[in-house]
């Protein structure tokens, strides 16, 4: 594993995290949001927090390479170099409209795959931080994934669910990497998608899910290869490691008969 101050990966992301919370704590980020590409928002907080991240995480390590939502920049090339993976405020959506299901994403990857990961979500006061092959934590506390088997019945982070999914749903923030790692401590046991996404979503995600002992996988069961130089991936299945198989199948079903979303 690459010699990372990582101590000093979490402080920059929580000033970040700090940076993008005193625009929200101000109620007025709908006035400085504009849509990129249909229906993909950014706002002015999103372009602070990624400048300060770049900033900071370039100077801890220089030979990086950078792959971030509002920077599509990747100058490591692929294999053993070093990426960040950030995504500055990952549930923009939330943010804009005052909610709390938002966080700072930053990932670090080394040799395609997530070697340590932190999210920061100030408005949820909760700091969620893995290094792979060591530990997994939220606020200092020990993440074990869903031990759950039984597929019927089990909680998904949604809005609401058809009755006859036979389905439990429960809060659902606007970050998919806060939903992932509701899987990691047991609050939810499946998140899915069959959007294409990008790397800058999930990769801080993964590691922390992963080290809890949760499966991830793209939509379909595959590996996620991370460090790539477009950063996208066929969806995300995030879930307890009992309910993985029982997952991939329902899903292949459904991108079997409906397809993949854009």
């Amino acid at each position: 594993m690459a010699d990372i101050d990582f101590d000093r990966v979490v402080a920059i992301t929580k000033e970040g995290g700090a940076l993008a919370m005193r625009q929200w704590q101000l109620g007025r980020t709908e006035d400085k949001t504009w849509e990129k590409s249909p229906g993909q928002i950014v706002s002015d907080a999103d372009i602070a927090v990624d400048r300060f991240l770049r900033s900071e995480l370039e100077k801890l390590v220089p030979e990086a390479g950078w792959l971030s939502e509002e920077t599509h920049i990747d100058h490591s090339g692929a294999g053993a170099e070093l990426t960040w993976v950030v995504d500055p405020i990952d549930g923009t959506k939330d943010y804009v409209k005052g909610k709390t299901g938002w966080c700072v994403s930053v990932a670090l990857v080394q040799n395609e795959k997530p070697i340590f990961g932190v999210l920061d979500a100030p408005a949820m006061t909760e700091t969620w931080v893995a290094k792979a092959g060591s530990h997994t934590q939220v606020n200092g506390r020990a993440l074990i994934s869903s031990p759950r088997t039984q597929y019927d019945g089990c909680r998904i982070p949604a809005e609401e669910l058809p009755p006859e999914l036979n389905l439990t749903a429960v809060p659902k923030p606007n970050s998919i990497a806060l939903r992932m790692a509701m899987v990691a401590d047991d609050r939810a046991d499946v998140v899915a998608s069959t959007r294409w996404g990008h790397e800058w979503d999930i990769a801080a995600a993964h590691v922390i899910a992963a080290e809890a002992g949760a499966r991830v996988s793209n939509a379909l069961g595959e590996t996620l290869v991370y460090n790539g130089t477009h950063g996208k991936a066929l969806g995300v299945l995030c879930c307890a490691s009992g309910l993985y198989d029982q997952a991939v199948k329902r899903i292949s079903k459904y991108v079997d008969e409906n397809g993949a979303s854009e």
